[in-house]
């Protein structure tokens, strides 16, 4: 069987969609691009109402593609809207959940275009299902997914009613995983949730974030462990300390931050204002010092005012961050945000959009900037126009030159910026 695949979304998302090309190439299935696929399969998402128009889009594209193919479509989007996926023409609709089961259906349906259906309740979900970890071969760095679902419930968000209350890995088990990605000769793991931070919180023992990353760090010493999203609570001095005990953990924290605006936040349903997020950004560089602070931002959530937003990007330049994604609010039906009133409109929301990537861009200018004269340690990925590039422990686009560098972790002396990539000499 030919297989064409596709994903949407988050970090979790391309793990599971590893996962699955994992499973269906050790039963003896071949990816393909060619327009001969005999199954296209698109993994969906639905964080916002534009990734359920790109999910669809995405299996119209591949049916066009591959004329006659099985269409088999799983995760979030799917999830929350299995009519709609039908509709488009998907003969195998799964969910969030049960992947190896998704891929027993995908087989069936090439073999005897059986069709199957499968959404589960994804409260009902209570452990954490067994996937295959790491990429494809010729990668150098590895996604682990370490917890799945979400309880914080904030309003402008779908996501906890497609996959569910928080489930986590065992700690043993997270360390077997780690030494098996270490053993197969990967030198970054990329520590993956829907809500990493809320790690341990179903055990109920007290274990939590840091006991994982100290299970991963420790079992993978050659590693660099580099940590998903984070939510500024659970960033403490103590945490930052025993990430820093560790030697690996890259100095990169991606926080989710969404408004540099109090009011804006307390109708968000966060779980902090900016004061909470400014401690964690404290702790952070007080015991990472030079590290980089990544973070989302959403624009024009209803009810902001030009005066909050011009709080939000104050914020913005006072943190300093290296990097941003920033989003437009965009209405996800079926959240609280959906009916709140004051709604923008379209072209406010993208105004900010673009005034706060300003800000982001400028900010970003002047961290790459600072790296000018200092020497990273970066993990070298691909060749393209004769130099070698890869990511620094920081996260930083590194260009050098050198000899057959893929997969390797080289000291770099940083001497020049072009764009948003680092040049440097390779020592």
């Amino acid at each position: 069987m030919k297989y064409a695949i596709r994903t949407l979304g988050c970090k979790v998302n391309q793990f599971e969609t590893q996962a699955i090309e994992k499973l269906l190439r050790a039963r003896g299935h071949a990816p393909t691009e060619g327009g001969d696929a005999d199954v296209v399969i698109v993994n969906t998402c639905a964080v916002t109402a534009e990734s359920g128009r790109k999910s669809r889009q995405a299996v119209r594209r591949l049916l066009s593609d591959n004329p006659g193919a099985v269409a088999a479509v799983c995760g979030c989007y799917s999830q929350l809207s299995p009519e709609d996926a039908e509709a488009l023409g998907a003969e195998v609709v799964y969910g969030s959940g049960d992947r190896m089961a998704f891929v027993d259906a995908v087989e069936r349906a090439a073999a005897e275009r059986q069709r199957e259906r499968k959404i589960d309740d994804p409260f009902r979900r209570l452990t954490l299902e067994p996937l295959p970890a790491g990429p494809m071969e010729g990668r150098t760095r590895a996604y682990m997914k370490i917890e799945d679902g979400c309880d914080n419930f904030c309003a402008y968000c779908i996501i906890p009613y497609a996959r569910g209350r928080v489930r986590s890995m065992p700690l043993a088990d997270a360390a077997a995983e780690a030494t098996r990605l270490q053993a197969e000769g990967f030198l970054e793991i990329v520590v993956s949730g829907i809500e990493i931070s809320s790690y341990g919180k179903d055990f109920q023992n007290g274990a939590g974030l840091a006991d994982a990353i100290a299970a991963i760090a420790g079992a993978a010493p050659r590693c660099r462990v580099r940590l998903g999203s984070l939510e500024p609570t659970v960033v403490t001095p103590d945490f930052c300390r025993r990430l820093a005990e560790l030697g690996n953990v890259c100095p990169h924290f991606h926080l989710s931050l969404q408004s540099g605006c109090d009011r804006t936040l307390a109708a968000m349903r966060r779980k902090y204002d900016c004061d909470g997020f400014r401690r964690a950004v404290n702790a952070l560089r007080e015991t990472f010092p030079g590290c980089a602070l990544t973070a989302d931002l959403i624009t024009g959530f209803p009810g902001e005012t030009e005066a909050d937003f011009e709080s939000t990007l104050a914020f913005l330049r006072e943190i300093g961050f290296a990097a941003m994604h920033v989003f437009p609010y965009s209405v996800r039906p079926g959240t609280r945000a959906a009916g709140m009133p004051d709604q923008l409109p379209r072209a406010v929301k993208e105004a900010r959009a673009r005034r706060a990537q300003a800000v982001a861009d400028e900010l970003e200018d002047a961290y790459l900037r600072a790296q000018l004269g200092e020497t990273r340690s970066v993990l070298f990925e691909t060749e393209q126009d004769g130099l070698w590039q890869g990511h620094s422990e920081n996260y930083c686009l590194v260009r050098a030159e050198g000899e057959d560098l893929h997969g390797l972790i080289r000291n770099v002396k940083i001497i020049g910026l072009e764009g948003k990539n680092l040049v440097g000499l390779t020592l």
